[in-house]
This record gives C-alpha cells, structure tokens and sequence, in this order.
C-alpha cells in the first residue's frame, strides 16, 4: 500500500473538494509536522486531510512517469526500495525522492573522481596496512549482510541503507597510494553490483566506467572474502556509570583482564574514574566496557 498526503476544501453543503498535492505548498514546523497549506493557483489555505492511501478519489496519487522524466528511473526504483519492505505500507514522500537522487549523485562522483585518478593496481591483500583492511572488512561485512537481506530476508530497505553506509565510508576514505586505490576499486565495484538489481541503468554505465567491457547483468553476484572479515584489533567504547566517555583499541585476542586494564587506562576516561571507588568493570565481548563507580 503507498499512502500519499491528503488536501481538500469543503464547499457549503459540506461536498469535499480534493486537491493533488503537487499543487498544494505546505508549511512544516521544524520536525517536519504540516502546519498549514496553500493551493498554488490562488494562495487561499486548503484543509490537511492526513496521509492515506493512493487513490483518484482524494487525487493523491503520484505519476510514476511524471517523476522518472524528472528524476529517472532509476531514482525512483532506489526510493521505493528503501522507503518500506515489500510486504509493509510505503509513505510517498517528495523530500525521500530527492535524497535518493543525491545518493546517486554522490556514488556516480565517487567513482569518476577515482576513475580520474588513473588506472587502480592489482589488490594485494598481504600488503593492506590497517586502514585499507578496515575499509575492505567494511566491504564484505556490507556484501555477506545484503546478500542475506536479499535472498533470505527480501528486506530491500535494508540493502539500500547499508549501501548508503557503505558509501560513506568509501568517502571517508583518504588514501591515495596504489593499494589505497585498489581497495577503493574493490570496494566501488562491490556497491555497483549490489545495488544493480535496484538501479540497473547507472549501475551499468558505472560498471563500465571502472573499466569493465561486459555489462553488470552479466556479473555473477560477488563472493564473501571471508580472510577480509578477520579483525586484529577491536575498538570498545567505554562507559562510565552508562556514559559514554572514551573509546580503546584492543587486539582481537585481548584477555578480559587486558581488556579492563586499557580501558581503566585511557585518558579520558581517568577524569571520570580517580578520585572515586570502582565498584566493578562489566566486559561486553567485541562491544563496550562499561566501569561502575560509587556515586
């Protein structure tokens, strides 16, 4: 089910008059709540009739063909994906439509700002320094998580969202040196590929700009690197009382013991700590220490 928002006046005898709401300016507070509406062609206020459901009765449905010409297929196949699962009610929103456009600005820059870098070297997992793991654990993690959401959870939302993750992080990432450009190669063509069966026109433009002559339909879906999903080191947050008040590395293979004495350690954390009686250090595995102190 799409619900759309709903726009109306009412004549003297009570008959409701509907209005589309591309043809309605509406003013929002600052959490996005309607606070009043207009109609465009005389200025004169409108009634909000709430969200409900697409239909020619209320004349809130939206033009699938109206918006493709303005924004291309492929955005709005990205927003329908991400704005609900498939089997929940979906809100058409105009706002979600143009974010889905800017996420695929940003991917389309993404790649051609690497593709001008010049040709990526071949990866070599074995000389990876931390940061690119990282990068390329993001990766896999990202790919093992969307392969699940697509062919056993059908939680295409999901999907979009982790690639959204994923991206921010590719964005994030400044490393220009030949192996920092071929994680980056890596890790642009694993988010094409996960997000072509979603967006399927860029997808294929971009595959192709990365430097590959077949098209993306004729990809297979890529595979797990499981070595890539290892982690070395660890980084805990750390509580105070349930606070957060500082974060520490820690190898993977770090005792409890070691694990509580680097976060009793860390400088921020000692300013929340000396002075006072710890009652006692909670170890979280692979997550956060949490350090009670006397109140």
């Amino acid at each position: 089910m799409v619900l759309a928002e709903t726009y109306y006046r009412e004549d003297e005898n009570g008959r409701q008059d509907w209005f589309a709401p591309k043809n309605v300016t509406v003013e929002r507070d600052e959490k996005g709540r309607v606070t009043g509406a207009a109609l465009d062609s005389d200025g004169l206020p409108v009634l909000v009739g709430g969200t409900t459901k697409m239909s020619k009765s209320k004349n809130n449905g939206v033009d699938p063909q109206e918006m493709i010409e303005k924004y291309g297929a492929d955005t709005l196949r990205l927003f329908s994906m991400f704005a609900a699962p498939p089997d929940q009610s979906m809100e058409w929103s105009d706002s979600g439509v143009e974010g889905a456009q800017r996420f695929l600005r940003r991917l389309w820059k993404q790649v051609f700002d690497h593709v001008s870098a010049g040709k990526a070297e071949h990866l070599t997992v074995t000389a990876l320094n931390e940061s690119q793991k990282a990068l390329r654990r993001k990766v896999h993690q990202t790919l093992q998580k969307v392969g699940d959401d697509m062919s056993r959870r059908y939680t295409f939302n999901t999907v979009v969202a982790a690639n959204m993750e994923l991206l921010n992080d590719i964005s994030r990432f400044n490393d220009d040196s030949a192996q920092g450009q071929a994680v980056r190669q890596e890790a642009l063509e694993k988010v094409i590929l996960m997000l072509a069966p979603i967006t399927p026109h860029i997808s294929h433009m971009l595959w192709q700009a990365l430097g590959h002559e077949t098209a993306v339909i004729d990809t297979s879906w890529p595979n797990v690197d499981d070595s890539a999903l290892v982690q070395n080191t660890l980084e805990l947050i750390v509580q105070v009382n349930g606070k957060v008040r500082g974060k520490v590395q820690v190898s993977a293979s770090a005792s409890e013991d070691e694990i509580k004495a680097a976060a009793l350690a860390n400088e921020n954390v000692l300013k929340f700590t000396e002075g006072t009686s710890i009652q006692k250090v909670i170890v979280v595995k692979g997550r956060l220490v949490n350090i009670v102190v006397a109140a």
